[in-house]
This record gives structure tokens, sequence and C-alpha cells, in this order.
């Protein structure tokens, strides 16, 4: 039994981690979220920069979410 709980909290954690990367990526896509002004953030290149890193998360996190249900 402490196998199958084991398992569940195992599964419950990586799906939280999906979906909290998800919520970060696409928030910064849709600049809801924003580089602080001292990256540079308040700049052209700072929201051009705010958008491709949020793309990285978003595309990052759905490879590895692929990859860990195949490998399942």
């Amino acid at each position: 039994m402490a196998k199958q709980d084991s398992r569940t909290l195992h599964f419950l954690a990586w799906f939280t981690g999906v979906v909290v990367s998800l919520a970060v990526g696409f928030g910064l896509i849709k600049a809801t979220l924003v580089l602080p002004t001292w990256l540079g953030g308040a700049t052209n290149i700072g929201s051009w920069l705010t958008i491709a890193i949020g793309w990285v998360v978003v595309i990052t996190t759905l490879i590895s979410a692929i990859l860990a249900i195949i490998r399942e």
C-alpha cells in the first residue's frame, strides 16, 4: 500500500510542476509577468526577451511532459 501512495504523491507533484511551469510560461508570453526594470524589463528588448523566455519555458515543459509520459 505504501508503494501505491508513493506513486500517487509522485504523480501529483509532477503534475503540479507541469501546471505551474505552463502557468508561468504563458504569463511571460502574455506579459502578465515581466522582467524587473533593472534587468531591462521596461525596454523593447526586455519585452521581447520576456516573451522568448516564456516560449522556452512552455516548449521545454511540454517536451519533458511528453517524454515522461512516453517513458512510463
